[in-house]
């Protein structure tokens, strides 16, 4: 299976992202109570789902209502989401949860010049931020996103600046600029934050890379997760999951006997064969009526070919009759 993430027009962020996937799948009920008993190690939180519209475009909203006023050091934060326990949660999930708060705690160390124990979460150490992720990550697992090759498209940052816990800073945020670092991002398509640290740090625990366009996929479901601001563009994050596309070709088998063709004569045939748009040309050794020692012409070539190789078998070899078969080859 393939799964694109793309925020190439409205970003990233966590409930966007949890959004997506619940609206992609996962289990809504169960995703929320992940989430608010994650959040109740970090001070709490209520989680609400919803169907909105941003617009016109159909999406899921994901509502998370904490106080964002917590800042704790990252090593007491480790402790406290080690606490985190939940029929839903397994262990595969809090190592994925752990790898995504690292990314935004290396991130905050090397914009801030700090060591790793130096680093305190302000914004992104809140209990929505923590609902967020785990509930993103609950989700993803819920999907079997895990066993997905899973890409993401370039990635819309905004623009303008935005106020945070280090006075107001431009957009992309230093840290998510340093979170995305190899990724294609694009500016706007309006001022203001569109991918978040906390979408950011999903996003490439998430993902193999990267693609600049969609894959050769068959789709076979789409999630849309709502952003909070419903400006004049649809503010979702979008996820599509489909299977590798397989192409067919149809190709024809032409056989013929013949038992009068010299060597000098067959190899030539091959040639032309080949010459003439035939795919592939074996010969082999047969025993013919009356034990005559012949051969088995066997030419492979495309459908809209198989006449013109025809003819060049009649009149190259005089033979009698040729069966046709019709093959499906994939690649």
């Amino acid at each position: 299976m393939v799964t694109v993430i793309d925020p190439q027009l409205a970003g990233v962020s966590g409930n966007m992202m949890v959004g997506a996937l619940i609206d992609l799948g996962a289990h809504p009920e169960r995703t929320a109570e992940v989430m608010e008993e994650a959040a109740s190690h970090f001070g709490g939180a209520s989680v609400e789902v919803s169907e909105v519209k941003r617009s016109g475009l159909r999406a899921t909203h994901v509502d998370v209502r904490a106080d964002d006023s917590l800042s704790i050091g990252y090593m007491e934060f480790l402790k406290r989401l080690e606490r985190i326990s939940h029929p839903g949660i397994d262990d595969e999930m809090l190592s994925m949860a752990r790898a995504v708060f690292h990314t935004m705690a290396q991130a905050e160390a090397t914009v801030h010049g700090l060591k790793l124990d130096e680093v305190h979460f302000h914004e992104v150490g809140a209990a929505d931020a923590v609902a967020d992720v785990l509930g993103a990550v609950f989700a993803y697992f819920d999907l079997n996103l895990h066993r997905d090759t899973v890409y993401t498209l370039p990635v819309a940052v905004g623009g303008g600046t935005v106020s945070g816990a280090h006075g107001r800073m431009p957009v992309p945020a230093p840290a998510t600029a340093e979170i995305l670092r190899g990724f294609p991002v694009t500016g706007g398509p309006v001022e203001a934050e569109l991918a978040t640290p906390t979408g950011a740090a999903l996003l490439v625990n998430m993902v193999r890379g990267y693609r600049r366009f969609y894959p050769s996929m068959e789709i076979q479901a789409t999630g849309y997760g709502a952003g909070d601001m419903d400006p004049d563009f649809p503010n979702v994050l979008r996820v599509v999951r489909g299977s590798e596309a397989v192409h067919h070709d149809t190709v024809t088998l032409l056989e013929t006997n013949v038992d009068h063709l010299s060597g000098e004569v067959l190899g030539n045939l091959f040639e032309s064969l080949m010459d003439a748009g035939a795919l592939d040309v074996t010969l082999t050794p047969v025993i013919m009526k009356k034990n005559r020692p012949g051969q088995l012409i066997r030419v492979i070539c495309r459908e809209n070919d198989h006449e013109m190789i025809l003819k060049h078998l009649f009149s190259e070899t005089g033979t009698l009759g040729v069966r046709i078969l019709d093959r499906k080859s994939t690649r």
